[in-house]
């Protein structure tokens, strides 16, 4: 077994909101984990430093590699040890088959995932900033990739323990949020934007990691703190948290705010960083863990992965995770920190 792999056998079922129901057992289910929404195809360019705007300058590499916020939390969930499956749509171009072989390479099962015949799959041209690690995105998604509500069928959700979701295509984020709802499997939600209608789709979310942005966007209130509360209050989210990029990630759980702060690596580049921590979320809870336990360990798969170019370059183990955790320097927001 690879190292850092946690057995089936060390997983325990953890409480639903107000339900008064638990995860499917795992002898009960086929798999640990399914996650519906997003893949992407990224060409990086590396660049020595970001030029001002309307300036130019040379750049060192291109890079053709496979992202996209859920599918890349998926590949995180499978290089943990968890039994995944992917749900979604590509293209059948040559983007499309370079995100099919990376996910069929990474043991993530792909049942479900739909070849739309005639249509180039979801791409981003991302500049990396050598001398910073951070990234710009410029992103695209042709329209006969949209995954339908009728496309989602209870059967792709309710053979897993928990499932994991985006905001886009946002109807059948809704209906696949809603039967695993209907069936005590908890659902983790990545957004990053406002999606029209999102609001039919939160009442089904368990937990919900935000971007920073998203709450205070959602409530118009400034203070992150207030903002977790008053998204979490308006729908009874068992747990809302948001990360805060290099100052880690806050969470509020049971009425109570949980700081972990982020710990500091030799950042090559950023991306796909949010997407690991989202997979070693869903990971954390599986396993059980409190809050306190999920945060920093989604925190150091997301600074590991920081640490190699592409979205997925640097996805690493649990006990080179734990390593980190325990020897790193953390990078601190004082005024968070002081608050919680």
């Amino acid at each position: 077994m690879p190292t850092g792999v946690v057995t089936r056998s060390t997983f325990t079922a953890c409480p639903l909101r107000n339900s008064g129901k638990s995860l499917y057992s795992e002898e009960m289910s086929e798999f640990d984990v399914v996650g519906i929404g997003l893949n992407a195809t990224d060409t990086l360019i590396v660049v020595p430093h970001f030029p001002s705007y309307a300036g130019k300058g040379p750049f060192s590499q291109e890079i053709l590699s496979p992202g996209g916020q859920v599918a890349s939390a998926m590949v995180t969930c499978a290089r943990l040890g968890l039994r995944t499956r992917y749900v979604g749509t590509v293209g059948d171009d040559e983007r499309g088959r370079v995100q099919m072989e990376s996910l069929r390479g990474s043991g993530v099962n792909l049942d479900y995932v739909q070849q739309r015949q005639g249509c180039a799959n979801q791409s981003a041209y991302i500049v990396i900033d050598q001398s910073t690690g951070e990234r710009t995105v410029f992103w695209q998604r042709p329209e006969c990739l949209r995954l339908e509500p009728e496309e989602i069928t209870e059967d792709m959700i309710v053979s897993a323990r928990l499932l994991h979701i985006d905001g886009h295509d946002t109807p059948a984020m809704e209906k696949a949020a809603r039967i695993a709802h209907s069936h005590g499997i908890p659902v983790t939600v990545d957004v990053d934007t406002i999606y029209k209608g999102f609001e039919r789709v939160m009442p089904y979310v368990d937990y919900l990691i935000a971007s920073s942005e998203f709450p205070i966007q959602w409530t118009h209130q400034s203070d992150p703190l207030k903002a977790l509360e008053l998204i979490q209050e308006e729908f009874g989210i068992r747990c809302a948290a948001m990360t805060l990029g290099a100052h880690g990630a806050l969470a509020r759980i049971e009425g109570k705010y949980y700081y972990s702060p982020a710990f500091v690596v030799n950042c090559v580049d950023t991306t796909g960083a949010g997407d690991v921590f989202h997979g070693a979320f869903c990971y954390g809870v599986l396993a059980g863990w409190g809050i306190e336990e999920i945060l920093d360990f989604s925190n150091a798969m997301a600074a590991l992965n920081c640490t190699a170019i592409g979205a997925r370059g640097g996805i690493s183990t649990r006990d080179k995770a734990e390593s980190l955790m325990k020897r790193a320097e953390r990078r601190v927001m004082d005024e968070v920190k002081r608050r919680v």
